[in-house]
């Protein structure tokens, strides 16, 4: 199978990538909700098991839309969506940590890890607005550890709200890469 194919697939079973990021703006908005007016760990662990309810959410909302849900046994695409997946909940353990240290700094470094996440769908996809999705969040994250620490307190809020710009976004994207 060529790459194009593989990514044509990816792009139609998943509706161009829009679940997720719609998914992903209820989780952080409600982490985000829960580290503000509940308690810190217990926002640091909404946005954590939360993320992993991300992917079976998604997967929910395309069932109910109809259609398939999920790549051919034995696509090539699908070894590297099930490892980009693991790359997220492994690496918002040192923003947990960094979180518990200092909690203004756990969503920050959370968008950078998600973002970093949002660089293999580039290739996955072959679509270059999750070029544009990794930098903003990463962007975000970057921006309120070194150069705007004031952004800290409501990068959460921020990162919910650039997910649901997007998960916009990729559903109009959807009739484009379905000509593609």
């Amino acid at each position: 199978m060529e790459v194009s194919q593989a990514q044509a697939d990816v792009r139609r079973i998943y509706r161009a990538g829009f679940p997720g990021p719609l998914v992903s703006a209820i989780v952080w908005a409600a982490a985000s909700a829960v580290f503000t007016w509940g308690s810190v760990p217990a926002g640091m662990a909404t946005l954590f098991f939360g993320g992993m309810l991300i992917f079976p959410l998604s997967t929910l909302l395309m069932k109910l839309l109809g259609g398939p849900t999920a790549l051919p046994k034995g696509h090539p695409s699908a070894a590297l969506a099930l490892q980009c997946a693991f790359t997220v909940p492994l690496g918002l353990l040192p923003a947990i940590a960094l979180g518990s240290y200092e909690p203004v700094l756990f969503f920050p470094a959370a968008l950078i890890v998600v973002g970093a996440h949002y660089l293999v769908f580039i290739s996955l996809y072959g679509m270059r607005i999750f070029a544009v999705l990794a930098g903003t969040l990463m962007l975000i994250g970057v921006s309120a550890l070194f150069f705007a620490p004031e952004l800290g307190g409501i990068s959460g809020w921020l990162g919910a709200g650039v997910f649901l710009l997007f998960a916009v976004l990729l559903f109009r994207a959807q009739d484009e890469t379905q000509s593609v």
